[in-house]
């Protein structure tokens, strides 16, 4: 068996099952989860139809590149949403993958050189477990910024000693954040940009939670418009992440793309022609319907902004009594909320007395420097019905009051 296997953690919700094994939660409460980000939101009735229409696609093998009027629309949408000034070449700056799990996974399996003396890989902390992993199974080692509220948890690059960036191969950033919501500015991003041109590593920018925001006059910016508002348009040393699943309430479709520097593109192509992971044709033209159509997106962030208005409205006593720190992200659908407690004691009694499940902050994050930034909070997934958000947030209130 690969030796490295042994270095990964179990992941948070195997933690998470631990930690509630043995509490009985009341029977007479139905069971919220609010630990899981799986959007529950309908997936939209075009794109089931296109779906099922295109079942004809089984007979076929797909190709990993993906048809062209695939890549054709993942371009366009970038190019659209991101306003960038040279359009974006379907034929060699975009690849389709089955979701961004699968490729931010392989993407580091693929660009990873571990013939080099302690390859590095850099992420934000808390983190999305995927980028630990990748990292660990590719030979390199993980090291974590962390994202604390008093940088508006925002990863602090500028803690990175020279040495670390020296040996960093790669970057994983995530805007939005996962847990917490942050979004980096383009002058953050640009900044990243010219620390990759000085130090020669890649940044990978997982953005799978970019279009859930609440001002539609100001979507989060992106790494790919970073670079082109420098007039960077071969993407040099950028790749983005997109995905479905958040978007498009997609989670079961595994669809997204990667899009970016066409050397490191082509490179990963071949990676993904021997991993053989080809998106079926049926998916490949649910996913155009999808990415061509920006109604239901803007619906779901309706339906996303009415359950965090609720919730957080009905949480705000105790926001102003001090008992809980939480306020609505810069996007995402996640809330990311201070306890001022043993964050793995609050998730463990929030269970067993009102029978719901959220996920423990130090999950999903890791010790540095004597501190871990995820410690104290507790990570709240929006995504059941606004009635089962409301009833989650008034029993949390109940659970929150002194006996």
């Amino acid at each position: 068996m690969n030796p490295l296997l042994n270095t990964l953690q179990a992941y948070p919700f195997e933690k998470l099952a631990a930690l509630k094994d043995g509490s009985t939660p009341p029977k007479h409460l139905k069971h919220i989860a609010l630990s899981i980000g799986e959007p529950q939101h309908p997936a939209p009735e075009f794109v089931v139809r296109t779906l099922i229409n295109n079942m004809s696609g089984l007979s076929h093998y797909p190709t990993t590149k993906g048809i062209p009027a695939l890549r054709e629309a993942m371009a366009n949408w970038c190019t659209r949403r991101f306003a960038l000034q040279k359009p974006l070449q379907a034929d060699s700056q975009i690849l389709p993958v089955n979701g961004t799990r699968e490729a931010l996974f392989s993407f580091a399996q693929a660009v990873i050189d571990s013939s080099q003396t302690k390859p590095v890989v850099i992420s934000p902390n808390p983190f999305y477990q995927i980028y630990e992993g990748a990292a660990l199974l590719a030979g390199a080692e993980p090291y974590f910024v962390n994202c604390t509220a008093d940088k508006g948890f925002i990863p602090d690059f500028s803690t990175v000693p020279a040495e670390v960036w020296q040996r960093c191969q790669l970057l994983f950033i995530c805007s939005p954040g996962n847990p917490t919501g942050s979004v980096m500015s383009i002058a953050q991003l640009q900044g990243l940009i010219a620390l990759a041109d000085q130090y020669d590593f890649i940044i990978a920018s997982d953005e799978c939670y970019s279009e859930l925001y609440f001002d539609e006059k100001n979507p989060p910016a992106g790494l790919l418009q970073a670079c082109s508002q420098m007039g960077r348009n071969d993407f040099k040393r950028c790749v983005v992440f997109h995905s479905l699943s958040k978007r498009s309430n997609l989670p079961g479709l595994r669809a997204g793309f990667v899009a970016g520097d066409a050397e490191i593109l082509e490179k990963f192509l071949l990676y993904r022609t021997y991993h053989g992971c080809a998106m079926p044709l049926q998916h490949q033209h649910a996913s155009i319907a999808a990415w061509n159509d920006e109604a239901h997106v803007v619906e779901n962030r309706r339906c996303y902004a009415e359950k965090f208005d609720a919730v957080l409205n009905i949480l705000a006593d105790d926001v102003r009594a001090g008992t809980i720190s939480v306020g609505k992200p810069d996007a995402g659908f996640y809330l990311w909320m201070h306890v001022k407690s043993n964050d793995q004691d609050f998730a463990r009694a929030l269970f067993a007395k009102q029978n719901i499940t959220v996920l423990p902050g130090s999950f999903l994050s890791r010790e540095v420097n004597g501190a871990t930034p995820g410690a104290g909070y507790v990570r709240m997934a929006l995504v059941a019905p606004l009635a089962e958000c409301i009833d989650a947030a008034q029993r949390i209130k109940a659970f929150l009051q002194p006996c």
